[in-house]
């Protein structure tokens, strides 16, 4: 399938007001996809939905916080209802706190809250919508990770984070095993260092409480100019969306497998 082939779908994109989320909403709008812009902050779902209809798009928003109890069950009603149907899900919202020097210092409430929002979340939202998607024979779930996973021993005071990006994909990865042959796929995308609120919230924290080689190695990253933006890490995953591939761990470093991506 070609990207021109999105046109007329329907998309769901979780953390959509800004960053990579919003980008990649705005990619998908441009090729004719209906888009759910998911998000917490009004303000900003409102600036990246009108900056959709301004070029041409379809866009919809709804404020939600995805680790609120009952939340991804609520915002897949909505979607389903609002959409006529999910066909694209791309589960991109994400917490990198708690950050701590060392781990043991870290909460529960605070553990429990990165889990509910960067794995059970997503997790509880695919598989709301993924009825819909089997129904018609088409889906595509994305889940976006994390390059670190990789190497999980290069983002120490990052415990949390890592731990529930690994999780993520490997639920992402034995759930393309279960629907192989469907014609619904799951794949994970690992977007690369990009220049989001996540890196600059990273830069003003304590490095004495985060821990200083987690601070400055990220302050190295952005005064490098390491840093990709966020449209350039979503034209890359739109490069591959369309296509069968399933059960798949994508990085944004990968050949650009697919013409057309615009």
């Amino acid at each position: 399938m070609t990207n021109a082939q999105l046109d007329g779908r329907s998309a769901v994109v979780t953390g959509a007001g800004r960053g990579i989320g919003r980008a990649l909403a705005e990619r998908l709008a441009a090729l004719g996809v209906r888009v759910l812009l998911v998000a917490r902050t009004a303000d900003e779902l409102d600036a990246a939905a009108t900056a959709i209809r301004e070029t041409g798009g379809t866009a919809e928003t709804l404020r939600a916080d995805l680790a609120a109890d009952g939340a991804p069950a609520e915002v897949a009603a909505a979607a389903t209802e609002r959409l006529g149907g999910v066909d694209i899900l791309v589960n991109n919202a994400a917490v990198v706190a708690p950050l701590a020097s060392k781990s043991s210092t870290v909460g529960v409430e605070e553990w429990t809250r990165s889990m509910t929002l960067n794995v059970t979340a997503p997790v509880m939202l695919t598989f709301a919508l993924l009825p819909g998607m089997l129904d018609r024979g088409w889906g595509r779930v994305v889940n976006v990770s994390t390059g670190a996973v990789a190497r999980p021993g290069s983002m120490i005071g990052g415990n949390s984070y890592i731990t529930t990006k690994a999780a993520l994909e490997g639920h992402t990865l034995n759930l393309a095993a279960e629907l192989d042959g469907s014609g619904v796929t799951a794949n994970v995308y690992r977007p690369g260092l990009v220049d989001t609120a996540m890196q600059a919230w990273i830069r003003d924290q304590d490095p004495d409480r985060i821990g200083t080689a987690m601070h400055d190695r990220f302050i190295r990253n952005h005064e490098d100019g390491r840093l990709l933006t966020a449209d350039a890490s979503a034209r890359v995953l739109i490069g591959r969306i369309a296509g069968d591939e399933t059960g798949r761990v994508w990085s944004v470093d990968d050949p650009a497998p697919v013409s057309g991506a615009g």
